[in-house]
């Protein structure tokens, strides 16, 4: 597992540190910069490649769920609960339930959800 760091000036003579870590550390990484970081002091900002502030979709939907996020794709592709109903070939009231919660979503039918909306899965569990 072998880690990069490089270190330099920009143009504006603020210091850069350029990482590069293994896919599946990333995240564990950043983190932990971001802990040492605000423990110095610093507000730390996640900045996209255009250098706008990034955020995760847990910070924007604290509160969301798996009913609240097919709720809110099956919006975004306008199909009914029927329709999406049909396409599993579930009822109308079994699409309702997950979408309100009541009924949760097993495995199967997260995976099933997600090959529909062409998303990861897990997005429903």
């Amino acid at each position: 597992m072998l880690a990069e760091m490089k270190l330099r000036s920009d143009e504006e003579g603020r210091g850069v540190i350029q990482l590069t870590v293994p896919p599946a550390s990333i995240m564990k990484v950043a983190e932990v910069i971001r802990g040492v970081l605000t423990l110095a002091g610093h507000k730390v900002r996640r900045l996209n490649e255009e250098g706008e502030e990034w955020v995760t979709a847990e910070e924007v939907f604290p509160d969301a769920s798996p009913a609240m996020a097919l709720r809110g794709l099956r919006g975004k592709e306008d199909i009914t609960q029927a329709e999406l109903a049909a396409r599993l070939g579930v009822s109308q009231n079994a699409i309702s339930e997950m979408e309100s919660g009541k009924r949760p979503i097993s495995t199967k039918m997260a995976k099933r959800l997600g090959e529909e909306f062409n998303l990861p899965y897990k997005i429903f569990l």
